[in-house]
């Protein structure tokens, strides 16, 4: 598997894989059409998102939102927030541009760039209220284990971008990576486990239920949500 380094950390390896995968034709016809409405492209440079959203409010990223279902819902229950997701692969960005557009929501707004150079190079310093990181690809194989996203340096990087008490939100269906996880969590001077006795806390609310995560329960597998907050 091709090995891809980002100039947005020192020796970083893409923890995703770009697939073609196929777009449908209501896919391409939104990113042709929606995405200059809803996209924000990348550009070094820090956003303005009071610009960006035409007003100020609380402040929220997803990475790797998948097919936006998640986002989405959060948009549309919490319309007192603003939502940037980011998102490499294609047929995801083009379901959720379709989605956002269906329920005509205002305050989404969608990146198809890697999402550590999105928050080194666009995202200023103690900006967002939160960080959601939900199901990551857990690179099961140990040989695979340095593509994982969690590691000191990105924990490091998305510190810096939240605000103090902002709050870092992740959840895994794979057992072995909410250890890691978690580790590499604890390590990380300036974030604070919100668990009170556990190092894992309960759904929150705010969650959506995905079709993915159904399916997992469906097969028995066990999900971990980790919430670290910024001191």
């Amino acid at each position: 598997m091709e090995q891809t380094n980002s100039p947005a950390l020192p020796g970083h390896i893409r923890s995703f894989v770009k697939r073609g995968g196929r777009l449908t034709a209501a896919q391409a016809r939104a990113l042709a059409e929606l995405w200059p409405r809803y996209g924000v492209e990348f550009t070094p440079g820090a956003l303005d998102f009071d610009a960006l959203f035409g007003r100020r409010a609380p402040r929220v990223v997803e990475i790797g939102f998948g097919n936006g279902e998640a986002l989405v819902e959060l948009a549309a229950s919490h319309p007192e927030q603003d939502f940037l997701g980011i998102e490499v692969h294609p047929p995801g960005v083009g379901h959720c541009l379709l989605a956002i557009a269906a329920r005509d929501l205002t305050n989404v707004r969608l990146s198809r760039h890697d999402a550590i150079e999105v928050l080194q190079g666009q995202i200023p310093e103690s900006t967002l209220d939160e960080v959601l990181l939900y199901f990551p690809d857990p690179w099961p194989k140990k040989r695979h284990h340095k593509r994982r996203i969690v590691r000191p340096e990105f924990i490091t990087l998305v510190a810096t971008r939240l605000r103090c008490a902002g709050v870092l939100r992740l959840a895994t269906d794979w057992a072995p990576y909410a250890e890691a996880m978690t580790e590499v969590l604890e390590r990380c001077d300036v974030l604070e486990n919100v668990a009170d006795s556990n190092r894992y806390v309960e759904r929150p609310a705010s969650r959506p239920l995905t079709r993915f995560e159904r399916r997992g329960q469906r097969l028995g597998h066990e999900v971990f949500d980790l919430a670290y907050r910024r001191r």
